[in-house]
Order: structure tokens, then C-alpha cells, then sequence
């Protein structure tokens, strides 16, 4: 985390000594961006705190855990396909979801699931691209998510 932070004050200092005016403005427009999605990730981040707090851990790795099998992967997938969340949230999310005993393989389900297949948003892809189109590339994103879990334990397994 360090080191990422010595990059970025270096290419910062950088852009300002190359441009001064683009980079003011670079910094106030990433600035405007953050203010905008900040109210979603503390609003994901406080019902994620509230669900971890009243869910103990002990089911949570019952669940999602490496003794949940196919059963944690099924379910993992079905969430991350009905979910509406961004990446940049689910990411931190997922950190939390780890630490509370969720297994690597069923986090990489949900991860590819959330952002691969879209249950909520099929309504808005078929109208541009059918329903045939929506439902089959949904359908496939949806095996390939479970065959990249399966992918994940199998490597997780080896090292």
C-alpha cells in the first residue's frame, strides 16, 4: 500500500510540474467523483456492517465457507446475479466477506457473477438486444461464473 501511495504522489508531482492547470483540475473533478459515490459505498459498507453483525461468522462460513460445497457456490452465484452493485464496492466487500470465513473460490463466483450476469438489468438488454441474446449470454456468464469457482478451488487447493 506503501508503495502505491509513493507512485502516486510521484506521478502527481509529476503532472504538476508538466501541467499545472490539468492536473488542479484532474484533482477537483476526481474529487467531484468521489463526493458523488460516496454515499453508496458508506450506504453498502453500513448494511454489509449490520448484516455481518447480526449474522454470526460461524454461519456466514457455513454458508459461503469451504465446507458449504456446490451449495456455497449455487448460492453465491444466485446473489451475485440478482445483485445491483458496483464493482468498486463489491470489491471491498468481498475483503470483509474473507475476513469473515467466506472460501476464495466462492468470492470469485460472486465477484464474476455481479458483474457478468444481470438479472435486474435483463429487461433493459433485451430491449436493445433481444430476449434470446439476453437470455443466452446471461445463461452462459452464469456457467461460466460456477466453472470459474470450481477453476478457483482447484488452484486454491494446490498452493
Amino acid at each position: 500500500m506503501q508503495l502505491l501511495l509513493i507512485i502516486t504522489g510521484a506521478c502527481l508531482i509529476l503532472s504538476f510540474i508538466g501541467d499545472r492547470k490539468k492536473t488542479v483540475l484532474g484533482l477537483k473533478k476526481g474529487a467531484m467523483m468521489f463526493l458523488k459515490i460516496l454515499p453508496t459505498i458508506l450506504t453498502v459498507i453500513i448494511v454489509v456492517s449490520i448484516l455481518l453483525y447480526l449474522v454470526p461468522e460461524q454461519k456466514i462460513a457455513v454458508w459461503f465457507g469451504e465446507e458449504s460445497g456446490i451449495d456455497g457456490y449455487v448460492a453465491a452465484a444466485l446473489v451475485g446475479s440478482i445483485s445491483l452493485i458496483q464493482g468498486f464496492i463489491a470489491f471491498p466487500m468481498a475483503g470483509v466477506l474473507v475476513q469473515s470465513g467466506v472460501d476464495y473460490p466462492v468470492i470469485a463466483i460472486f465477484i464474476t457473477t455481479l458483474l457478468m450476469v444481470g438479472i435486474m438489468t435483463m429487461p433493459v438488454e433485451a430491449k436493445y438486444f433481444g430476449w434470446r441474446l439476453a437470455l443466452i449470454r446471461n445463461s452462459l456468464a452464469f456457467i461460466f461464473a460456477l466453472a470459474i469457482g470450481v477453476f478457483m478451488g482447484f488452484l486454491w487447493n494446490l498452493f
